[in-house]
């Protein structure tokens, strides 16, 4: 659509009935475009009641795993009909984006201040040292830096999300950001039963066991569905620390946008692509935070939007679901596995010994 409404040029003064043909046209173009979008928004909607549903019905299972599931099983089992990839790719971009924003309402500052420096201290090493790790790894693998980031920053930060957030600003390879999900989904769904084991035979009290599982499991659902494992006294201290993890998204998103802003700036000015210091949705889920912390906003309003937070997570996820082809996973090969179990054990063994000194 931009690219054909870039292409109009303007010869000189229209008349009311060139400008009417004008205007008619651009809507004509419009239109089509809207309801592209139409198909894929039903099918995630459908398929956000369904996975929804299931989570209801087995609370331990976060409804975001079962959407991301239930899209890996449409696209490799159905045949998808191309009239839903718009609406697809719009909820794996833009309501993914809106969902992180609402993420914010679940967060308040006072929260984070409350865990102690150390704490504070421990998730930015987490994040620091895990992406840092990864993408030293990942380069001995010979993996592209797109790859490395995707994956260093899923798997350091928040998961699905962060790989979301990372691409709308690096532009990575749709194979690349495919990949770090599936590898986010079947790593961190194996964290959730093996941290409340592992914690056990370590000896780990609930609340040193809660600050290990938000520490080191990726995606926000897969930290509640370990804490809760691991006993009430570790879920709220496993959510809190995993929530500062996600804080953390805003930085490094930061630090990622002046590094393409360098880069860019020293290409041509015509192929110059100079993405903003922090994306607005970054900035929104800073902004919904503050609004959580200043205490003003009802229960009531906070209970809605976690629901439309969730709803719109879990059509986004299917949507990226549906991505995920066994074909494109066989053709990356074996390398991204290989940096996400180096990964997901280098970050589980930081957020550790940070447990380990805090006690």
């Amino acid at each position: 659509m931009s690219s054909q409404l870039g292409t109009t040029q303007v010869h000189g003064p229209q008349t009311g009935s060139a400008a009417g043909a004008e205007s008619a046209g651009t809507w004509s173009r419009l239109r089509p475009a809207t309801g592209a979008v139409l198909p894929g928004l039903a099918l995630c909607a459908v398929a956000t009641a369904v996975a929804l549903g299931i989570g209801s019905l087995f609370p331990t299972v976060s409804p975001l795993l079962i959407a991301i599931v239930l899209g890996a099983l449409a696209a490799n089992l159905v045949h998808l009909p191309e009239r839903v990839r718009p609406g697809l790719t719009f909820s794996a971009k833009k309501l993914l984006r809106v969902g992180i924003a609402l993420l914010g309402l679940q967060l308040m500052f006072s929260d984070i201040l409350g865990l102690g420096g150390g704490v504070i201290v421990m998730v930015v090493a987490i994040v620091g040292l895990g992406i840092a790790g990864t993408m030293f790894v990942g380069r001995l693998l010979g993996l592209s830096w797109t790859q490395r980031v995707l994956i260093a920053c899923g798997f350091s930060i928040c998961g699905a999300a962060a790989v979301a957030a990372v691409d709308g600003v690096v532009d990575a390879e749709e194979e690349e950001v495919l990949t770090a999900v599936a590898l986010v989904v079947v790593f961190g769904t194996l964290m959730i039963p093996a941290i409340p084991l592992l914690a056990t035979l370590l000896g780990l009290d609930e609340s040193a066991a809660g600050m290990w599982a938000g520490g080191s499991i990726h995606e926000v659902a897969q930290v509640i569905a370990a804490g809760g494992a691991i006993g009430g006294g570790a879920l709220a201290v496993a959510a809190t620390v995993k929530l500062a993890r996600v804080l953390m998204l805003a930085p490094v998103m930061a630090v990622l946008s002046m590094r393409q802003r360098s880069r860019s700036a020293g290409g041509p000015a015509v192929d110059a692509k100079h993405p903003p210091l922090v994306p607005l949705f970054v900035l929104a889920f800073l902004v919904c935070a503050g609004l959580r912390s200043t205490g003003l906003l009802p229960e009531a309003l906070l209970d809605g939007a976690k629901f439309t937070q969730t709803a719109l997570l879990t059509a986004a996820m299917f949507a990226l679901g549906a991505g995920v082809h066994v074909a494109t996973i066989r053709k990356v090969g074996a390398r991204p596995f290989v940096l996400a179990a180096v990964s997901t054990v280098w970050v589980t063994s930081i957020a550790l010994v940070g447990v380990l000194l805090l006690g």
